[in-house]
């Protein structure tokens, strides 16, 4: 599960990192605050952004084994 809170986040961060999330926080247009707090709560997690690397590079090699397209999910 990730944080779902700015304050989880933060929390969920190791210290090093808290100033630039702060930063990055504070410095969001409000139409992208979203975004940034969802890459950062994903940054919490670096096991789950590993998994998307390996993933994305088996794609890029062009092994789409076990890979379904949104559009063949149907309605």
């Amino acid at each position: 599960m990730l944080p779902r809170t700015i304050d989880g986040v933060r929390a969920a961060l190791p210290p090093e990192r808290w100033g630039e999330f702060e930063r990055a926080v504070g410095e969001a247009p409000a139409e992208e605050l979203f975004g940034v707090v969802g890459h950062w709560a994903i940054e919490t997690r670096p096991e789950l952004r590993a998994r998307d690397e390996e993933i994305f590079a088996r794609l890029d090699a062009g092994d789409f084994s076990g890979f379904t397209a949104a559009e063949d999910l149907g309605p």
